[in-house]
């Protein structure tokens, strides 16, 4: 087996597993993100609304579509006279939480790392198709078409979102009125 298809398909290779480690990083980084910012807080999804560590609900106060969050505000007044307060706001206002209307990979940071996760495969899937045509050796054809069948797999795996959900792209209603 020649020295240059090994240097492609383990390069290949390499490219396709960070590629892996960077959607997971992001997507980790993310859920871990949010369990900081609501730490002590519990989500109610069949009446959707937060309880606070004080027993308190936070209900929907907004729903941002333009940044695609739902915020949930605790009344003032309770927030105010809490004994948790200095641990938990420093507002006036009450207790904001955030929730994100779209899941992790719906989301613009979680569209921009699966975009570069996908270029990373396709880098990797391009220097094996390269590498193929090149040398027709049956170890090194088997080599290639096997990282080659890695990366198509990994990124059909990661394009089906990343394809079905398009990140802030008019609906049907608002194109017909642009037009």
């Amino acid at each position: 087996m020649r020295p240059e298809v090994i240097l492609a398909a383990v390069y290949a290779a390499a490219l396709i597993l960070g590629a892996l480690v960077l959607e997971w990083l992001s997507a980790h980084t993310h859920r871990r993100a949010l369990r900081y910012r609501t730490a002590g807080f519990t989500y109610h999804e069949e009446h959707d609304h937060w309880r606070c560590p004080a027993g308190e609900h936070l209900w929907p106060e907004e729903v941002d579509d333009e940044l695609r969050l739902v915020r949930y505000r605790a009344k003032a007044h309770i927030c105010n006279s809490c004994h948790l307060k200095e641990a938990c706001t420093d507002s006036d206002l009450g207790r904001e939480v955030v929730r994100p209307i779209d899941p992790w990979p719906h989301s613009e940071a979680g569209r921009f790392h699966r975009g570069l996760s996908l270029m990373l495969i396709v880098l990797a899937v391009l220097i094996v198709l390269v590498e193929a045509v090149r040398h027709h050796h049956l170890g090194e054809f088997a080599l290639l078409v096997t990282i080659l069948g890695i990366g198509t797999g990994a990124a059909v795996h990661l394009a089906r979102d990343f394809r079905s959900h398009p990140a802030n792209f008019p609906t049907a209603a608002e194109r017909a009125q642009v037009q």
